[in-house]
């Protein structure tokens, strides 16, 4: 495996800064990876599973959301739609480049936002979920003891994995707006929902919803004994290899 990095610029104008992961055989696809709330493309995680997925000689592009880690911006003035715009920027620099992605793998708040983009894609022929809420504004346990203080003063600086993170009113007016529901019933692209029913941030109840709201062909795969962040090597290696077997039937 070999890895690249490379920039591009979003919407905004913001620099986004990503990594193409080679396998070192021929490219059979190009896969695109978003990452978890808050999180960034340097995961252990993803970086396991892309790994994984480029042993079967699918090449893996996965970047940073604007104003986190090496991309530009700030993170308070983004929200759930900058992220799926973000996304199809990443796609959009794949087809101009490389080629065009056929598949779309996110992980959390990153698993919804690949069924939002999914569709305004044309090139995907299969997506992914990984411990993904079933609606964008599951993310809003994580401050909900903040909500009253972000209503009335407009933001409040909350911390989010041992880290401080500023969230804007315009955030959860967003995430409130988007139906997850209707989404997957106007996208008809096969799905693989991915969970853990250990999974202590993201209950195991979302991974049936999204399941029930997608159209065949879909599956679900369970990670048992996973915590959220796969942050045991065996589980996101356990996930790549099963990502890269089950997407051989889209290619």
């Amino acid at each position: 495996m070999k890895s690249k990095t490379v920039t591009f610029n979003n919407d905004s104008n913001h620099e986004l800064v990503a990594k193409i992961d080679f396998p070192d055989t021929e490219i059979k696809a190009f896969a695109l990876f978003a990452h978890c709330f808050t999180c960034n493309k340097n995961l252990t995680a993803v970086r396991n599973i892309s790994r994984a997925l480029n042993t079967s000689g699918i090449a893996v592009l996965r970047f940073d959301f604007t104003g986190l880690g090496e991309s530009e911006g700030t993170f308070e003035d983004t929200n759930f739609s900058s992220n799926v715009s973000d996304i199809i920027t990443a796609a959009n620099y794949l087809t101009k480049n490389h080629k065009a992605p056929s598949i779309l793998i996110g992980h959390s708040l990153g698993g919804a936002a690949v069924v939002f983009a999914a569709k305004k894609i044309n090139s995907i022929k299969s997506m992914v979920t990984i411990g993904a809420p079933s609606s964008p504004k599951h993310v809003t346990h994580l401050f909900e003891s903040s909500i009253e203080e972000i209503h009335k003063k407009g933001k409040a600086l909350l911390n989010i994995g041992g880290r401080p993170f500023s969230i804007k009113k315009q955030f959860l007016d967003d995430i409130n707006e988007k139906n997850m529901k209707e989404t997957l019933a106007e996208t008809r692209i096969p799905i693989l929902v991915m969970h853990s029913p250990q999974d202590a941030t993201v209950g195991i109840e979302n991974a049936a919803l999204i399941y029930e709201y997608s159209w065949h062909p879909k599956s679900f795969v369970t990670l048992d004994n996973a915590d959220h962040l796969l942050s045991n090597k065996r589980d996101s290696l356990y996930a790549g290899s099963i990502i890269a077997v089950w997407t051989s039937r889209y290619l």
